[in-house]
């Protein structure tokens, strides 16, 4: 395709007004930092716990969610899915986070291992693991030297390859391709895309739930765990770039996506949203029936104790809401319906992460308030911000690259 045969305006620029909201944001969200850190990270050890633990659960969240954009544009690469050129570039952007949100999940990560926090990972009680049979048989992986070399790895790679992914995308804005250079472009995509997608399966979906999230309740254990935490960020992640590129479209960018692509996102929304009910179900539905107390010690807090709203609340945001609204056709065509939707499922899956860990944090009260809307409005911030700054840093649509036309058009 001709550099004459495309007309659309090419660059981002960041708005004043998003400048400002995200600087609001921040602003919000580290005030609350610092007002929880006198009233909460200086209070009883379980007023630590919980600050600690808000803290965790949103930097985990946002890394887990910007790294599904990537595994979205690997996922899609691998299975030679040319729909989602037009908007691409909004998946990258998103991608660009995973280095400055998982460095700061392993700085909370690392400080709680490190300074030995028991109250929200048991195993780093030497004392009651040397007591304990069940502790002490996980001991060979629930350490910190497995921990903290694992998190870097994953945290590091992930970037590495998404950086690569990024690159590799870059090289399509240069110059027309001819079939040799354009066979190429799509080998190297698909090369790193399949690295990308294996690395993701070794963390993602195996060893890093149980290590970050899991190990909270280190005495319970479910082999579904690392899919159902997958299939919570995977849907909470196309949310987002469903988001954005809702939002691109209404200031007049990314003129070749249209409702064909918005009708194909919802249906990735609506999928996994019934993939994450699936294991949700499966999960709960297995301990419940066998009744074994080292399985449903888990589950007795959520469904019995404070936290029960909470637990059921989230399988109506995350299930009952998907299911009912984006069910029709129409709706997943639909700017404003999809906007809602975008927006509830990510504070669904936020709501989801929050149950995965404070109630193996607080047990007795839900801690739910000011404090963990204060930190998701400095992360929403933040994301904001720099998402702005990846759009605005290269073309909106890589005009060279051989699957635009494809893109264009496409329909469903």
């Amino acid at each position: 395709m001709s550099e004459q045969t495309l007309d659309f305006k090419e660059q981002f620029e960041v708005p004043s007004k998003m400048k400002t909201w995200s600087y609001a944001l921040i602003g919000i969200g580290l005030l609350a930092f610092i007002i929880g850190l006198f009233t909460k990270g200086t209070g009883t050890n379980e007023e630590k716990a919980i600050f600690m633990g808000t803290i965790m659960y949103n930097t985990i969240f946002w890394t887990m969610v910007c790294n599904a954009a990537m595994f979205f544009i690997c996922a899609t690469t691998l299975a030679m899915g040319g729909w989602q050129i037009t908007f691409r570039r909004v998946a990258e952007a998103i991608s660009t986070l995973v280095p400055v949100f998982g460095i700061i999940t392993l700085i909370v990560l690392f400080y709680i291992v490190l300074t030995g926090n028991h109250e929200i990972y048991h195993w780093l009680d030497a004392k009651q693991v040397a007591a304990d049979a069940i502790l002490k048989g996980k001991s060979g992986f629930l350490n910190v030297k497995f921990f903290v070399i694992w998190s870097i790895l994953a945290v590091g790679l992930w970037s590495l390859l998404g950086w690569r992914m990024r690159k590799i995308s870059s090289e399509a804005d240069i110059e027309p391709m001819d079939f040799n250079s354009g066979n190429t472009y799509v080998w190297k995509n698909t090369v790193t895309a399949g690295l990308f997608i294996v690395w993701f399966a070794l963390t993602v979906g195996s060893t890093l739930p149980w290590l970050w999230l899991m190990s909270i309740d280190a005495h319970w254990y479910s082999t579904m765990y690392s899919w159902y935490v997958f299939a919570s960020t995977f849907v909470a992640g196309v949310a987002l770039i469903t988001l954005w590129v809702i939002y691109l479209k209404n200031k007049g960018y990314l003129e070749y996506t249209n409702q064909e692509h918005l009708h194909d996102l919802g249906k990735f929304i609506f999928a996994f949203s019934i993939f994450w009910t699936y294991l949700w179900f499966s999960q709960y539905m297995l301990i419940w029936y066998s009744n074994q107390p080292e399985e449903t010690v888990y589950f007795k807090g959520r469904v019995q104790g404070p936290y029960k709203g909470i637990f059921f609340l989230n399988v109506i945001i995350n299930f009952i809401c998907p299911l009912l609204i984006l069910m029709k056709r129409s709706s997943k065509r639909n700017y404003t319906l999809m906007t809602f939707m975008a927006v509830l499922i990510l504070f669904g899956h936020w709501i989801d992460f929050y149950q995965m860990v404070m109630p193996g944090i607080s047990k007795d009260h839900v801690s739910l308030g000011w404090f963990d809307f204060g930190i998701l409005a400095l992360f929403i911030g933040l994301m904001i911000h720099f998402v702005g700054k990846a759009l605005a840093s290269k073309p909106l649509i890589a005009k060279y690259n051989p699957f635009l036309k494809e893109s264009i058009v496409y329909h469903t």
